[in-house]
């Protein structure tokens, strides 16, 4: 469709698809064969086209799920798929069965993280990000404080500067790696911006370069222990220090309908427009009876909650789309952000 709004900012507005369920949408089976519709498209690359048709704006890029040891071909088509589309492609790579914290899975956590890295370079992405600081929702797993903390950070910095060394990344397309944590029982101890920002200053200080970002997602600031105000202050001195990534539009709690936010996006998001530094934002939601979030719904009963008021989930998200870009337009005619 014709776009009724034109993006005013140098800002990168894009969509996680996460929306299509990991269960019969990202995640692939036991051949690494991703999902596909009836017609044989993949289920990703068929959901971003219809967004991108139907967005009244332009939609520049997706970030999707990289897998180790997804099929070959299924890899080919989901990048070329997106580009056909012309979207940028960013990743998320995933890992799981180890425990980044613990110097005995360090192997394990490398090669997971590796294969993303991997996979980044054959495709010449420029943007990659993870969720790889701590195991999810590691049964029994316990807040670590002290210098059980410090011990946390130290791993974390020595993995992820290690496999920075071992890809050759510093010769190679990517040129940042952006750090998300999670809320609490996702995560135990690594869950709001400060204790992110421990480890990527060091594995930054290690290699001596800021490649590192921390990947500011408004949901878990949200359903963290820190208040907005002292969030903001915190996206602030993380700019400042060139080491604030990515902004994920998110809803706390129920990472439904940007309507249920009560006020996190907004300021948070204004918060990083007035860093200078914002370069990325995307619309984030999930799908409240997606099979793999089950555990997330036992969490917190809120995830479970069906935000779309009689919409589609492809309705629901372009509704966030079109608010983010009327968000960041305004912020743009307030002088908060740059044309």
């Amino acid at each position: 469709m014709a776009k009724s709004i034109s993006l005013k900012t140098s800002v990168e507005l894009g969509v996680v698809p996460t929306h299509v369920k990991f269960v019969g949408g990202l995640v692939p089976d036991e051949d690494g064969r991703l999902p596909r519709n009836e017609d044989g498209e993949l289920i990703v690359v068929a959901e971003m086209s219809k967004l991108t048709i139907a967005s009244t704006v332009k939609i520049q890029s997706a970030q999707v799920t990289a897998f180790p040891g997804v099929d070959s071909v299924d890899m080919d088509d989901l990048f070329n798929g997106l580009r056909d589309l012309d979207l940028e492609a960013h990743i998320i790579m995933m890992v799981g069965g180890a425990d980044p914290m613990n110097p005995d899975d360090e192997d394990a956590v490398v090669e997971m993280l590796k294969a993303g890295i991997e996979i980044a370079k054959k495709y010449s992405i420029t943007q990659v990000a993870s969720t790889s600081i701590e195991e999810w929702m590691k049964p029994g797993a316990t807040p670590k404080t002290g210098p059980e903390f410090e011990a946390a950070v130290t791993q974390n910095a020595k993995v992820h500067a290690r496999v920075y060394r071992e890809c050759n990344v510093a010769n190679s397309s990517i040129k940042h790696w952006h750090i998300e944590f999670l809320r609490g029982g996702e995560f135990q101890t690594f869950t709001d911006v400060a204790k992110c920002w421990e480890i990527v200053k060091a594995a930054n200080a290690d290699l001596g370069t800021k490649f590192f970002k921390i990947m500011i997602d408004a949901a878990h600031c949200g359903d963290s222990n820190l208040s907005i105000p002292e969030n903001e202050a915190l996206i602030a001195q993380v700019a400042q220090s060139d080491e604030m990534g990515m902004f994920h539009a998110s809803a706390k709690t129920t990472r439904g309908c940007l309507s249920t936010d009560d006020g996190w996006i907004g300021a948070l998001l204004t918060a990083a427009a007035k860093t200078g530094k914002l370069e990325y934002v995307f619309v984030e939601l999930f799908h409240h009876e997606d099979p793999a979030l089950e555990g997330l719904r036992e969490l917190d009963s809120g995830h479970g909650i069906d935000t779309t008021d009689g919409r589609t989930y492809s309705e629901a998200t372009l509704d966030g789309i079109e608010w983010v870009a009327r968000r960041l337009n305004n912020l743009v005619a307030r002088g908060i952000l740059k044309s």
